[in-house]
Order: C-alpha cells, then structure tokens, then sequence
C-alpha cells in the first residue's frame, strides 16, 4: 500500500441510526448546562516547563494550566454508503467499515475492492469527534474544516463537562480552519504563540480527542517548519513528531510557553493511523482565517490570474538567475489582473512587496492573504533584470459550499439535494472549455439515489450552462422537483435524470 496523506484526522463512531425518511426531531439531542462560569483571563502555563527526572521535561504543570480551554467536539452527518442492491452491505457491521470509509480504504464489499454488488444504501446517521480551542472568552472556537463539513448539529463539550450546541460561523477548505460560536460567556482560553519563531527540535504538546479518548496530552518535537503538501497552496504546515490520530483533528498545538502555535490537521500513514509524522496549520495563517470567517463569514483572497511553476537549477540557469528561487510564470490568463498589469510569461516572481518569493509555491499564499482590490508591488526578473510591476488584485472565486441537509417539508429543491461541492476554479473551467461548473464532492438523498459521484462536475441543468454556485441554486429552485443535469464524468459528458421526492 502507498503512502497517503490522510487530511481528515477527525474520527467517526460506528452508524447510530439508518434513515429511510426524515431525521427524527430530538433523535440526538445535546444538553445545555447553565453557563456559571467567571470571566476567565487567557490560560495558559505560569513558568517554563520543570525538568522531570532523567533530564526529560515534565509537561503537568502546563497541562493543568492550559487544559480547561480545550475543547471536544462531536459533529452529526448525513451519509450514503455503498452496499447491494437490496439496500444492505453485509458488511456494514464491521467495526472498521467507516474507520476505512473517511479514509479513503476500500473496505470489504465495497466497489472496487471485490465482493461489491453495486446499488446505494439508505441514508445512514453518522457521529463524529474532533477537536478544537476556544480563543475568546465569549465563546468563539477554532477547529479544522473538515471536522465540521457537511455536519447538520455540532456539539462543543468542555472539560468540566458542560456541552453547547454550536454555530458554524464559517469554514474555508483551502486553509482548512473553521470557526465556531457557543452561547457562553467567561470561558477559559488560549494564548496564541508566535508560529514564525519556532524552532525545530523544540518540544511541544497536542491535546485533543484520538479515538474519541477526550483531554488525551501527546508530546514530541518540531520536525520541520514551512513544510509543503501536495494540492496544498496556501499553508506552509509545521511537521511535528507528535502522536495524532484520528479525533486529534482540530486541536491546539502547545509550545513550552502555553501557547498555541498550530492546529493539529493532517498524518502522514499508510495504514490510516499514527506512524510518526503529523502536521500542524501555523496559527499566525488560522488567525487570519478566523478574522475574516467572524467578520464576513468567508474568506476572501487576492488572485493574480497566471500559472505558475517552480525553478530547477538548469531553468535557473537558463533564465540567468543565480540560484533557483522565485515563481517562473508560464501563462498569463487573457483579462487577468497580472494581464492588465503587464505581467509577461516568463516573468519570475521574486518578491512581493518586498517580501521574498523563495519558490513558486509561496506566490499563491502571499497574494491569497491580500484583498481584493489591493494594488501589490511585483519584483520580477525578466531580461536578466529586474524590474518592478503594479498589479491591481482581483477576487478569487468564493468557495461557497452546496451543504447536504436533512430533508425536512418545504425546503427549496437546493436544500433537499443533498450534494455537497463546490465552483470550479477558472482553471478547472478553462481545461473543461465551459463557462462553470460545481465539483461533486459528496451525494446522499436524491443525488446519490440518481446516481451523482465524488468527482462528477455538473455543467449544466435543463440545458442550461452553470456559471457558478448561486446560480446553480436558482436554476435548482426554479427547476421543481425534476431536472436533467449534465456531468461530466471522467473524459465523457452524461446526462442524469434527478427526481426530488
């Protein structure tokens, strides 16, 4: 089995309840405990950490300061699974069936991995832990995208046993940081730490819930620092040594200080569990997320509109630079803000505004944290020269989330899907030769009844062309509550009947 980058580390329970119609109002119900806590300044360690016996450090002290503003955090989805045509998987019962299923494994009896009969299961009741820490004493809590996407409840359990239903104030995929909001006032939390100027080889401390096991401590040391991840553009992770396993998702990474300079996101497994690398957002990069998530309820970031690629030492040469660093540009988008600008294919990118562009995957972060609207300053090397151009950002296309939701009388054709997805980036949509699409990344209810899969790009419906997610939405609840939709699916277009009750 190869290597695979587990991005979810947020942990299922085995399926609760098996729905063929409505979820049951009060089937899963949080309690809400009075809220009689004082206002509580930022915890966090009073002193550096004591030396244990042996030389090792002794992280109890921090532990017992730091504690309290950590948070458990259980999500509830809707789900499809795959099974026989009669509506049951003979498998369903294997403890590990799900555990392989947010994995990516193929688990017996499933498509792909022998033993499969084809056909789709009723929609299945799925629960969920992760972690997470609040950052505010009224109630503003930070946690991972993932831990939360598509959840139709959310619930935030404290260490003193108190839990509060939670509001989803906002969750961007592409740093994967989300934003959550519980009614409490003066609750303990964290002090956040400066992620830039750590060290590696330095200890630090995770806390959260592996497995569901709530206020589990792990140690280790940073590995690495600016780390890249394949298709991952925007953060420059923290490699640690950690011990993170499934439900760790979320939580806060602890230097010796008490203070938070990550959250743990990401393994590194072949098997699905722990095997000695993990990886952490920086929380300088989540602080900035969650400004924008408490503010707007979104993200919005700078586009330059180019493809860019990184520089070997030959290219470098080529080009007379003297050593590889910088982002080589080698499409310019016609009507781009880099267009208008005067950026040139050929052009590589060495700073911006002053701030060093030391490869290529850098550019996308750096112009991704301006705003729209924003005029940057480019320093490129072009001609053997460098050379200074002005470029006015434009807007990246929203990642705007269609969301599954319980099928409940009078919701609008959009909300009763039951798709989840999102826009296809202009570069997406320019390969396809269409003006938009919606990437399918999960179906259940009459999406998956119609047969609609994880990669399907859905171009158009009733004959019309989709140009983005709120328009979509129209077409759906203009549409009633039978429609044509045109996916394109691998290297071929269908057209696929969908039926709403």
């Amino acid at each position: 089995m190869k290597p695979v980058m587990v991005k979810s580390t947020l942990a299922f329970s085995a399926i609760v309840l098996a729905l063929t119609g409505c979820l049951q109002e009060g089937a899963i119900s949080p309690s809400h405990a009075a809220n009689t806590a004082t206002p509580a300044a930022p915890v966090q360690a009073s002193g550096p950490v004591a030396q244990g016996r042996y030389g090792l450090p002794d992280f109890s002290a921090l532990v017992e300061q730091v504690g309290p503003a950590v948070v458990n955090i259980s999500v509830t989805q809707k789900v499809a699974r795959g099974g026989g045509t009669s509506g049951e998987d003979p498998f369903a019962d294997d403890p590990f069936y799900d555990f392989l299923r947010r994995f990516g494994i193929p688990a017996p009896g499933t498509p792909g991995n022998g033993g499969g009969r084809g056909g789709r299961a009723p929609e299945q009741i799925q629960q969920g832990v992760g972690s997470g820490f609040i950052v505010s004493a009224d109630g503003y809590v930070l946690t991972n995208a993932h831990v939360v996407d598509g959840a139709t409840e959310v619930t935030v359990k404290l260490t003193d046993k108190r839990d509060f239903k939670a509001k989803v104030v906002g969750s961007d995929k592409r740093t994967d940081v989300a934003l959550l909001k519980i009614d409490a006032t003066g609750l303990p939390f964290v002090k956040t730490g400066d992620a830039e100027h750590s060290k590696v080889g330095e200890w630090v401390v995770a806390m959260g819930s592996p497995f569901g096991f709530e206020n589990t401590v792990t140690a280790g040391i940073i590995s690495a620092k600016a780390r890249r991840l394949p298709d991952e553009n925007y953060v420059p992770f923290i490699q640690t040594d950690v011990a993170i396993n499934p439900g760790n998702s979320g939580g806060p990474l602890f230097n010796l200080a008490g203070e938070v300079i990550g959250i743990n996101s990401q393994i590194y497994s072949r098997s699905g569990g722990f095997m000695g690398i993990s990886f952490a957002i920086p929380i300088d990069v989540a602080l900035k997320v969650k400004d924008q998530l408490q503010k707007y309820g979104k993200v919005s970031r700078g586009r330059l509109g180019v493809t860019i690629q990184g520089l070997d030492a030959e290219l470098a040469q080529n080009f007379g630079l003297d050593k590889p660093s910088g982002a080589l540009v080698a499409n310019v988008e016609a009507g781009s803000p880099a267009e208008k600008g005067g950026l040139q294919t050929g052009d590589v990118v060495t700073a911006v505004n002053g701030q060093k562009v030391d490869s290529s995957v850098d550019l996308p972060r750096i112009i991704g944290e301006q705003k729209p609207g924003t005029t940057v300053r480019l320093t490129v090397w072009r001609d053997r020269k460098n050379r200074e151009v002005n470029v006015v950002l434009g807007e990246q296309a929203a990642e705007r989330t269609l969301a599954a939701s319980p099928d409940r009388k009078g919701e609008s054709p959009s909300a009763k899907l039951g798709l989840t997805g999102r826009a296809l980036s202009p570069q997406e949509a320019s390969r396809l030769g269409v003006p938009g699409g919606i990437v399918v990344e999960g179906a259940s209810g009459p999406a998956a009844k119609a047969g609609l899969q994880g990669g399907d790009v859905i171009l158009g419906i009733n004959n019309q062309a989709i140009t983005s997610v709120e328009q979509f939405r129209k077409l759906l609840d203009a549409a009633g509550n039978r429609f044509a939709l045109l996916v394109q699916r691998g290297g071929s277009r269908i057209f696929i009947a969908v039926r709403l009750g």
